[in-house]
């Protein structure tokens, strides 16, 4: 059986205007670099996309997972778009890229990752979900429901392959610790986790031991990466991806993205400072003005075929979910009317990773102690 790895990496090298989209120029770059390395044999195949103001490089090879070649690629590949972005003097050029020099792997690095090898199954249904204006928990949500809520995916009920349910892997950001948790049984731990998505973040979903499945063969990942962990300071939002693999065993792909017909919150929208609505949009709606935002989400469609990826499909360009973006308007309405006040602002501890402690340092002096 052929076995394929595909890497989702992505950047934040230039917004244009301010942080609402990617400018075309950046594109046409990254397609350049994207297509030598296909004609070099380094990659199956590729796709350049955009979510918002972030690059996003998606790439199928046969590499393996955290290979220096293909995180060698994506990082010249940033780099070579954000001598463009300079150029052009776009708004935050080369936010993302957070050290001066490639060392054999871009984990840690800046850019966001999500990548699985797996053995390429009959039909093969791929989704790629890349979000703006937020952070990698705010995927905690989508994936449990994708996985593991009856409610949502109707397979865990009716599809004897999938009743068994799956495993978890969730990452203590903070602790950089992980935990693995079978569903159903373990269900309210995963729930008591994850519901804290600032610090708990599902990495990779895994099928169980029962499935039809390789069991170590992930069926979704999420990238995880944290800008401020690396930067030490607040350097934008880290805009997560994710991979989600669908059908024959796993959830159909309406089943996959029906938790996007609810705008739920997620924190980051302004300054990586506000809570908001995550809005489903086709790609031609992927760019954040209003309060920098709403965050958004785009899902694009694969059918992986000996290693390409048949596509594109936007699948959010679909009227049934034009109710949930009007309902992400409304929430947005009512969140902005609080201003800078909690909830809409977010908690003390999330603004650590924020610049309001440069505004407080100017105010440590003139606290007085209160009878």
């Amino acid at each position: 059986m052929e076995k394929i790895t595909v890497s989702l990496i992505k950047a934040d090298v230039g917004g244009f205007p301010g942080h609402s989209t990617v400018h075309s120029d950046l594109k046409e770059k990254a397609e350049e670099h994207m297509e030598k390395a296909k004609k070099d044999g380094l990659l199956v195949d590729y796709h350049v996309l955009n979510a918002g103001d972030d690059l996003e490089l998606l790439m199928s090879h046969r590499k393996g997972v955290d290979s220096g070649e293909i995180h060698g690629l994506a990082w010249e590949t940033f780099e070579a778009a954000t001598e463009v972005a300079k150029e052009l003097k776009l708004h935050g050029a080369g936010q993302d890229l957070l050290v001066d020099a490639f060392s054999g792997n871009i984990r840690g690095m800046g850019p966001g990752i999500a990548e699985m090898e797996f053995t390429e199954r009959g039909s093969e249904p791929l989704i790629t979900f890349m979000m703006d204006k937020t952070e990698p928990g705010a995927f905690n949500y989508p994936i449990y429901k994708i996985f593991a809520d009856p409610f949502n995916t109707a397979g865990l009920v009716v599809d004897p392959t999938m009743h068994d349910g799956f495993v978890f892997e969730v990452w203590d950001i903070k602790a950089k610790k992980k935990v693995f948790l079978k569903c159903p049984e373990e269900l309210y731990a995963l729930l008591a986790l994850i519901g804290a998505k600032s610090k708990y973040v599902i990495k990779r979903v895994f099928p169980k031991d029962t499935s039809p499945l390789p069991k170590e063969e992930p069926v979704a990942v999420i990238s995880t990466e944290k800008l401020f962990f690396t930067a030490g300071k607040y350097v934008g939002k880290d805009d997560p991806v994710a991979l989600v693999r669908s059908q024959s065993g796993l959830p159909a792909l309406g089943e996959v993205i029906e938790p996007f017909a609810l705008p739920y919150l997620v924190s980051g929208w302004m300054r990586g400072s506000h809570n908001g609505p995550i809005m489903p949009v086709p790609f031609r709606y992927s760019q954040c003005t209003r309060f920098d935002g709403p965050p958004r989400v785009i899902a694009a469609g694969f059918q992986i075929s000996h290693g390409r990826l048949v596509g594109t499909a936007d699948l959010f360009d679909d009227p049934a979910y034009d109710l949930a973006r009007k309902k992400a308007g409304e929430i947005a309405d009512y969140m902005r009317a609080h201003g800078p006040f909690e909830p809409h602002r977010l908690p003390v501890e999330e603004m650590e990773y924020t610049t309001l402690p440069n505004v407080l340092k100017k105010l440590e002096g003139r606290f007085e102690k209160t009878e």
